[in-house]
């Protein structure tokens, strides 16, 4: 098999997909950059085997817990108002906006909703 450019002729081992993991924040670009790969490759790499599948789980689970964390300290520290709503909307469905929503047909008319050939407009 020929050199392709990253060292490995095409064929890299579950280590060197977990020792390029961390640093990439759960993207897979940029995974791809580090092994200098395909996109396809990283995540063909991702899915391939079940100890980097974990390293990578690892990886996005430290930045939703930062991004959380984030989240968190805007609302406690900087008491800010805005993302305190965000957060109640969606952590909390009692807090999630009522919306309603009428639907209609061409120039306001009704919609007719057939089943197995029965109008169920017709109060059947």
């Amino acid at each position: 098999m020929s050199e392709n450019g990253n060292g490995y002729n095409g064929r890299y081992t579950a280590q060197q997909f977990i020792d390029a993991i961390p640093g990439t924040g759960g993207i897979v670009t940029n995974l791809a950059i580090k092994l200098r790969c395909a996109w396809h490759t990283a995540n063909d790499g991702i899915e391939r085997w079940p100890t980097v599948k974990r390293a990578w789980q690892n990886e996005c689970a430290k930045v939703t817990d930062k991004a959380q964390s984030n989240v968190i300290r805007a609302i406690v520290e900087d008491e800010d108002l805005a993302t305190s709503k965000w957060w109640l909307v969606l952590k909390h469905p009692d807090f999630m906006p009522k919306e309603k929503r009428e639907i209609t047909g061409t120039d306001g008319d009704i919609i007719r909703i057939l089943v197995g050939g029965i109008d169920l407009a017709d109060g059947v």
